[in-house]
């Protein structure tokens, strides 16, 4: 493949990636996709804002339905990554996470209209993803076309290197607050050292490690890391205030409710009821963990067209399935990008995966 033209949907792909869609600028792709979509004579469209929601002909009653939902939005720029093929790899931003898996999406609505595949088949392109819970476009196309929605599974086309990953972690990001009092830091002695305050927390979440959750059959590892500390003063000052980020990734057997209760708990144990009257606890987002699908029939049906060669884990992150799983539809985690090189510098796709997702997706959905 290293050597051939860009196939069909590897232009398409292209043209997906050249478009700058980085996080609540969405409108420039979301008007590609509505056009191209239009031209292809997709029976129904319905757009909410930068968020598009589509079904290639009209839904037979009696026959499951299958939703495939991408979001448009990149991470913000890094460095300089054009878009462009380079042997077997699909270069520029977005090209695993997730403007691929957007190309196969419309590349299979166009083949749907032409000829009629097993499943009913309906199609979800949204903004702000890659942003805070409640910022998501996902709830405005929700609201728009409901329908598209009443689905019997849904696949996330997250990067997941062609595996089945199944259910996903819940995400919370939580605001501990120190408050001290400002000094000149040569008299530290005149206040308290907001910084040194954290230290406690920060020492037990180094120490805390992971732990291991088999739920369903699938093994999930439970993590919580410190990721941002912000403080107020100059490096001669002895800071007044400090606040730590704590990102808790937790497993399906815990609801959101438990995993704030466990994590104000680490908290509150780590800095110890004596200097708890001066920390401030705020849970700023929480993200559901997605249900672990293993019974949904169509689940099989989609690794039977594999030849049952596509790999089950578990999804080590959070994705959609979480948002999904919580309004009670059955979803998954399948897609052509690499899980390494979502949100990295110079991140690129493969073109081998990105042909296997689709031809995978079509032996599903038109079997000979």
């Amino acid at each position: 493949m290293s050597a051939a033209e860009p196939t069909p949907l590897e232009q398409l792909a292209l043209g997906l990636i050249a478009i700058p869609s980085v996080i609540g600028d969405e409108v420039v792709v979301c008007d590609f996709c509505d056009e191209w979509l239009r031209r292809k004579n997709v029976h129904a469209i319905t757009r909410a804002g930068d968020n598009l929601a589509f079904q290639p002909r009209l839904f037979r009653e009696g026959v499951p339905t299958l939703l495939l939902l991408g979001h448009l939005d990149t991470v913000p720029v890094s460095d300089g990554n054009p878009a462009r093929i380079e042997g077997d790899r699909i270069y520029g931003l977005g090209a695993s996470d997730m403007k691929c898996a957007d190309a196969v999406i419309l590349h299979l609505m166009a083949r749907a209209v032409v000829e009629e595949p097993q499943l009913n088949l309906a199609g979800v392109l949204y903004a702000r993803e890659e942003g805070p819970y409640v910022d998501s476009g996902m709830p405005e196309i929700l609201s728009a076309a409901p329908g598209c929605f009443e689905a019997d599974l849904a696949i996330a086309m997250e990067p997941t290197d062609n595996r089945l990953e199944l259910g996903c972690l819940g995400t919370m990001h939580a605001r501990v607050k120190f408050s001290g009092k400002r000094a000149h830091s040569a008299r530290p002695w005149h206040g308290k050292n907001a910084i040194h305050m954290a230290a406690p927390l920060l020492a037990r979440l180094a120490a805390l490690g992971s732990r291991e959750v088999t739920f369903q059959g699938l093994l999930f590892r439970e993590v919580c890391s410190a990721t941002m500390i912000d403080f107020a003063g100059a490096r001669n000052v002895v800071p007044g205030e400090c606040a730590v980020n704590v990102n808790f990734r937790f497993a399906p057997d815990r609801d959101n409710e438990d995993a704030v209760a466990w994590l104000e708990s680490f908290v509150r144990e780590s800095v110890g009821e004596a200097a708890w009257d001066d920390v401030d606890f705020e849970v700023v987002d929480l993200c559901p963990s997605g249900s672990v699908c293993v019974d949904n029939e169509l689940v099989a049906g989609l690794s039977q067209a594999a030849d049952g060669t596509l790999e089950t884990v578990a999804k080590q992150a959070w994705t959609d399935v979480g948002r999904l799983s919580n309004m009670g539809l059955d979803a998954i985690n399948f897609g052509p990008g690499h899980t390494a090189q979502a949100h990295q510098v110079g991140e690129y796709a493969s073109r081998a995966l990105l042909a296997e997702s689709c031809a995978v997706l079509e032996r599903w959905l038109w079997p000979a």
